[in-house]
């Protein structure tokens, strides 16, 4: 049973184990309306559970009116049992509905998509890097016959420990940060190494999808805090603290993924203190520290942090060079040796070349000039994004900084429908609650401005607006 389940859903009951494969293979389609099932006799001797498991997880379906019962006959599976659009070939309606990844949502081909937060590769100099990658070659012929150490480039390490140090009074050795594949392989190492099922994890509501998978995956019990547009309730944070004694708080207080907005300075030094208070680990992703459009936003929480309860994620894959993906993580020695043990196990060190190339670019005059141009770019295609909706009753706060806005639609337009809709119009965006712990938020999307030019911008967000005002119309 628990091979065929997998490994991350071992802390539930066997007899729900039992019900999400029943009725996800429903869902699916597997099981057509008023076909019959596999007895219980048969299904617990498939799964190797007890009969009374599957007579538990059949007569919940039941109750929920999923299936039905024909005395002496069995269980049949209900009319209306099926994903909704289930006509549509695109995998993110499905998913939406019943699994909300948001890397469904980025396989759907869209003329205007709104899902991509990542930077137009039209804005990064792809002239410069053409010449720039034959220069890292000469400079380093073996190159491609080398592996990176486990932990990462050593002078790319000494690099960022002096660029941490000069630009957000982080003070550390190049020990003590560690060279992943992306911001997404860092959230993934510090889960595995922290975290236990069961465990309590505090996550913020709404938050970066991905991470909520990767902490249900290894079966933690996830606590949402609210975040708004001043930070958080430090009261609520306290209280679960020493009622739940949660393993560790993951945060992104930066121009926030998805609503954009950014925890104050003072904020930051309290969540520290209260961290090393009731031993809670602050993980903080920071992956568009440098998009901003007037001031810098304060000091990661790593600077205030003086008893080793916070890491920081600080991601460069977004806007330096994306296709690198290149992130690294600050902790305290104590900790990165067991997430160098992980490490090795995952993919025994991030490509050497991909480190080499980002150094270079990264140590160089060209990304400064680079980043005062991105900065006004963004900043004009978020202007433009707030224009169009202008003209609608959606609500929204401004950030400043970051690829995207956190909008709330009237309740009158259902999120699902106007999500296939837009698919069949090649539109593409991210139903807020996929963002959300609880599944909830449906009235909310996220729209990043990030990928598409200007004009695309414009022409997509009309018709945007368009079809959602033809579904408030339908529903008012």
């Amino acid at each position: 049973m628990e091979s065929m389940m997998g490994h991350g859903t071992s802390a539930k009951p066997l007899s729900e184990q039992v019900y999400s494969y029943l009725w996800t293979r429903i869902q699916r389609g597997e099981w057509r309306e008023h076909q019959k099932l596999p007895s219980v006799r048969t299904l617990a001797a498939e799964l190797d559970v007890h009969r009374l498991t599957v007579f538990k997880a059949y007569q919940r379906l039941k109750d929920e009116k999923k299936v039905y019962v024909k005395d002496k006959s069995g269980y049949y599976v209900h009319p209306g049992g099926r994903l909704p659009f289930d006509d549509l070939e695109y995998p993110i309606v499905s998913s939406y509905v019943q699994n909300s990844h948001l890397s469904e949502i980025h396989r759907v081909p869209a003329a205007y998509q709104f899902s991509y937060a990542l930077l137009d590769p039209n804005l990064l100099p792809n002239r410069y890097f053409s010449a720039y990658v034959k220069d890292i070659f000469d400079r380093y012929p073996k190159v491609l016959g080398t592996y990176s150490t486990v932990q990462g480039d050593e002078e790319l390490r000494e690099a960022l420990a002096g660029f941490f140090a000069r630009h957000h009074r982080l003070h550390l050795p190049a020990d003590s940060i560690l060279i992943t594949t992306g911001s997404q392989q860092a959230i993934d190492l510090i889960a595995r190494v922290l975290v236990q099922p069961m465990d309590a994890v505090l996550i913020e509501r709404p938050t970066y999808s991905a991470a909520i998978d990767i902490f249900r995956q290894q079966g933690a019990q996830l606590l949402p805090v609210e975040i708004h547009p001043f930070g958080y309730d430090l009261e609520q944070i306290e209280s679960y603290m020493k009622r739940y004694k949660p393993r560790l708080f993951y945060l992104n207080p930066t121009f926030h993924n998805p609503t954009g907005y950014t925890v104050p300075a003072i904020q930051r030094k309290q969540l520290v203190e209260l961290a090393e208070r009731y031993r809670c680990f602050l993980i903080e992703d920071d992956p568009f520290h440098d998009i901003y459009f007037a001031q810098q936003p304060p000091a990661p929480l790593y600077s205030y942090s003086t008893e080793g309860y916070a890491a920081y994620i600080r991601s460069f894959s977004k806007y330096v060079a994306p296709g690198l993906r290149i992130a690294a993580v600050c902790m305290q020695p104590a900790l990165m040796k067991h997430l160098l043990a992980v490490k090795s196990l995952a993919d025994n060190g991030s490509p050497l070349l991909n480190q080499k190339i980002f150094l270079h670019y990264f140590t160089s005059d060209r990304l400064v000039q680079h980043m005062e141009k991105l900065r006004i770019a963004l900043n004009v295609r978020k202007s433009i994004m707030e224009e169009e909706m202008s003209t609608t009753t959606w609500k929204w706060k401004s950030p400043e900084g970051g690829f995207n806005l956190w909008v709330k639609l009237p309740d009158t337009v259902p999120m699902d429908v106007l999500l296939a809709e837009s698919i069949e119009q090649s539109i593409s965006f991210v139903p807020g609650a996929i963002c959300d712990p609880l599944k909830e938020s449906r009235s909310w999307m996220r729209l990043s401005y990030s990928y598409i030019n200007e004009k695309q911008l414009r022409d997509g967000m009309r018709l945007l607006i368009q079809l959602a005002g033809q579904l408030e119309g339908r529903n008012s």
